[in-house]
């Protein structure tokens, strides 16, 4: 069978080219060997249940695993307890065929649960089954529960949980699970519900038994190596391997799905483009390129989460637009609704205790989104850029010491005049308006996380498989400047590239705009003052 790189469901090592997930697993594992209860959250398609279902055949010489899927619960079974208990009751039932060792009574007990006719099915009745099956049973007996948000805005959900602290206080005196494992989006210790609209949000507290899960699921360079490993002994493509792999970090930050996406990408769709004509031309830097272009351009089902949450959470929108534009570092704080929800659902990550945007990719779609909003795209600057796009590149090339020149005379006859503070705070953004039809539907920008804050941001461009690096700073005087270009030459060194180019807003009114070049070293940067 020939393997393919999956972006959709759970991964299977047969017929998918996977990373090493024994390391993580053997973590798991002695946290379950401890008897831990605990919670799997990450972002959508972050591999979740690939990690469940492998677990479920890691425990299985040592545990008896009852693994649930609550996607395969109705509405309906959430809408009472007695729903509730028949519907779990059958999804139990329907997985003790495929489990060995079932104690004896087990199933005829699920079975009269689910089609209770003589009284309504309690909760405490089907705690009291897995009771005797824990007592009863050959091994310990393990709860894996995926898709738990399913269940999360609902009372019935909560004495489920709440049934499981109870079984946890008292395991020295009564069987118990060995360990249960939720896994969800939603962090279910502090996820806000509503039981009825008139009352208040309030906490959910019946899972504060829960100990922190700190195996990290992102994948490394080296996870991603390894499996570009396997790839490579079948298809021979004589990729560089560790190379190919830093890119795709660099892009993904190792978020899963984003990986893989990438890596489906140079295996299966560039092979057919006239650029890349076979498998050795598209596993290399140009084809990851285009294959992030490709990644870019697409409507998936984890982009349009990303935008639904916006929508459903303005306050997201705004800690996104600060980080994107303003080069506002924001200090993480846990009790900081936005930004924890933000970092739950995969649009951040804290790193030296402060929020960034959690990869490339999703910065790169989020700045596409920002600044092709229908208001913006009434900006002056964006239609002064649209105006004037067709004489920036040529032999596919972008012409940038151009596009500073012509956004230098259009910023000053647009808004020479206008307030300091204004156009202080959004320089940056105009440039970016202006960029932006220039390279639409070839080309995109990212900023570079270390460099982001009020004074200083790399952006990236990506165009047409080449990069171009240009700072964009607050001007500060001759001495700061020059330090910033020595920060640029050292920049380029990351990038391999000769040239650099460097947009400075100038407030001083004695100031001259204009563009120059300056060789420094062994590298040509080209400055311009606004």
């Amino acid at each position: 069978m020939t393997k393919t790189f999956n972006v959709s469901g759970a991964c299977n090592p047969g017929r998918h080219y996977m990373v090493n997930l024994e390391p993580r697993l053997y973590e798991i594992k002695k946290m379950i060997d401890a008897g831990k209860y605990f919670t799997i959250n990450r972002a959508r398609q972050y591999g979740k249940t690939t990690m469940l279902r492998a677990l479920a055949d890691y425990l299985k010489e040592e545990y008896t695993v009852l693994s649930l899927d609550f996607q395969r619960l109705s509405a309906l079974d959430f809408s009472s307890e007695e729903a509730f208990v028949r519907g779990l009751a059958r999804e139990v039932r329907r997985k003790l065929p495929f489990m060995a060792d079932i104690p004896s009574g087990i199933e005829k007990a699920m079975k009269t649960l689910e089609e209770k006719q003589t009284s309504v099915p309690k909760m405490a009745e089907i705690f009291d089954c897995f009771t005797r099956w824990c007592a009863q049973a050959k091994k310990p007996l393990v709860l894996l529960v995926d898709e738990v948000d399913t269940a999360t805005n609902n009372q019935v959900f909560l004495d489920f949980l709440a049934q499981l602290r109870a079984g946890f206080m008292d395991r020295d005196e009564i069987p118990t699970f060995q360990s249960v494992i939720l896994a969800s989006v939603y962090d279910i210790r502090n996820i806000q519900r509503k039981l009825r609209p008139d009352e208040d949000h309030r906490e959910n507290s019946p899972w504060n038994i829960a100990a922190d899960f700190l195996v990290e699921m992102s994948f490394s360079v080296d996870d991603i190596a390894g499996m570009l490993a396997e790839y490579e002994d079948d298809h021979h493509t004589g990729m560089d391997r560790n190379r190919i792999a830093v890119l795709l970090y660099d892009y993904t930050s190792g978020y899963p799905y984003l990986v893989s996406r990438l890596c489906s990408f140079m295996d299966e769709r560039l092979p057919q483009t006239g650029t890349f004509s076979d498998g050795k031309s598209a596993w290399t830097k140009e084809g990851v390129l285009a294959s992030v272009k490709m990644l870019l351009d697409e409507n998936n089902p984890l982009f349009d989460s990303l935008v639904n949450k916006l929508t459903q959470f303005p306050e997201l929108d705004r800690v996104v637009a600060k980080l994107l534009f303003q080069g506002q570092t924001i200090a993480y704080d846990p009790d900081d609704i936005a930004v924890r929800n933000a970092r739950m659902f995969g649009f951040v990550k804290v790193k030296n205790s402060t929020v960034q945007i959690a990869n490339r990719i999703f910065e790169t779609r989020l700045y596409n989104r920002f600044l092709l909003d229908a208001k913006d795209q009434n900006d002056k600057m964006y239609g002064e850029g649209a105006r004037q796009k067709n004489q920036f590149v040529a032999n596919g090339y972008l012409n940038v010491r151009l596009i500073l020149e012509k956004f230098v005379e259009t910023f000053d006859y647009l808004y020479g005049d206008r307030e300091d503070t204004f156009v202080e705070e959004e320089g940056r953004r105009y440039f970016m308006l202006f960029l932006k039809p220039i390279i639409n539907g070839v080309g995109n920008c990212y900023v570079e996380p270390e460099t982001r804050n009020r004074e200083r941001m790399d952006l990236v461009i990506d165009y047409n498989a080449q990069q171009y690096i240009c700072e964009l700073k607050i001007w500060h005087g001759n001495a700061y400047n020059e330090r910033g270009e020595e920060q640029l030459s050292g920049y380029l060194d990351h990038f391999h590239l000769k040239k650099g180019y460097m947009l400075s807003f100038n407030f001083n009114k004695k100031k001259q705009i204009g563009v120059k070049e300056i060789v420094l070293g062994d590298k040509v940067l080209v400055e311009a003052v606004v």
